[in-house]
């Protein structure tokens, strides 16, 4: 069962049911996020409520892409109420490719070991722990707000003093918290965490300036279990050909961490278990075009797809306009 969230004919917001070509737009409710909430307050499932809502009118899915009226499927009213995070260094050989930008591989000894494949090489040793058990922490980063999440088909906008534009195949889970601050997964998305590769490599203290950049997710979200093994592509189209593409892959026998695992060392923190917060939390990749010593530049359009999602997730990339330094004034 997969979702979206649209934009109608009379301009207004709506979430719906996939069903092939069409959609099913659902009663009662306008978004994935007020469906969760109802789903709380009945204290019912949200595929029974799913099924609930759906109604029978149907909706041209080709004709919502378009013209252009998909919207992010998942978001918060008030963009500061939704965290968008992720972890690194998460699946089997992501490490390999961050080494190449840090220094030396997994086969050196412990002392000349980058902090990139030491905290890899704690991953794969206890990322995976028994159901209940706190296994090793992954590598965290912070992105933004709900505002930096721009819809599939809507241009991903780098900043004018970046380095570089890349993407980053990913998938993303989605989170509510209830009234008592429990958090829910609501279900998993495919998504473009896209960053700035080279600043990264610059220094790796500067990843957390690498990673303040749009990102964008969806179409659609995978309502119910994620499958341990997922296979998807991802490429770069440039004048319409394409300039590059790989596969990816991602599901837990894929990572060296469990999903739980990754849920358990964000939701730790209470910042993130606040009543009526949302969350997309980017669960990490192995896959990048900048590894492959690819350079983007403004137009080209990233595509990422995997059959699990249902429709790719295509952003055209473009670059914010030279911009003065940003000043603070006295009050």
């Amino acid at each position: 069962m997969r979702l979206i969230q649209y934009v109608t004919e009379a301009g207004k917001q709506q979430a719906g049911v996939v069903n092939g070509e069409h959609i099913h737009p659902l009663k009662e409710v306008v978004s994935v996020y007020e469906l969760a909430e109802k789903a709380l307050q009945e204290k019912t499932g949200l595929e029974s409520l799913i099924e609930k809502l759906q109604s029978d009118e149907q909706i041209s899915y080709v004709e919502l892409i378009n013209e252009n009226r998909l919207l992010s499927p998942f978001h918060h009213e008030d963009p500061a109420h939704l965290f968008v995070t992720g972890t690194g260094l998460t699946h089997l050989g992501s490490a390999d490719t961050r080494a190449n930008m840090h220094a030396q591989g997994s086969d050196s000894s412990n002392a000349e070991l980058t902090d990139s494949m030491k905290m890899f090489k704690a991953g794969v040793q206890n990322g995976k722990p028994k159901s209940g058990e706190q296994g090793a922490q992954p590598e965290w980063f912070y992105k933004g707000d709900g505002s930096i999440v721009v819809a599939p088909g809507q241009a991903l906008t780098s900043p004018h003093f970046a380095l570089d534009a890349g993407e980053e195949p990913e998938i993303a889970g989605l989170y509510i918290n209830d009234r008592d601050g429990q958090p829910h997964r609501i279900g998993f998305a495919l998504g473009n965490e896209f960053s700035d590769h080279i600043t990264e490599k610059e220094n790796y203290l500067l990843l957390a300036h690498s990673k303040l950049r749009q990102c964008s997710i969806g179409p659609e979200i995978l309502i119910g279990d994620l499958p341990a093994n997922i296979k998807g592509s991802s490429r770069i189209i440039r004048d319409n050909e394409v300039l590059w593409e790989k596969e990816f892959l991602s599901g837990e026998e894929n990572m060296s961490h469990t999903i739980e695992n990754l849920e358990n060392h964000h939701f730790k923190y209470p910042i993130f278990r606040q009543p009526g917060d949302a969350h997309i939390h980017f669960y990490g990749t192995a896959t990048l075009s900048f590894g492959d010593g690819i350079s983007t530049q403004a137009g080209d359009v990233f595509e990422i797809a995997a059959d699990t999602f249902g429709k790719p997730l295509r952003n055209k990339l473009q670059i914010e306009k030279q911009s003065p330094i940003q000043k603070v004034t006295k009050l």
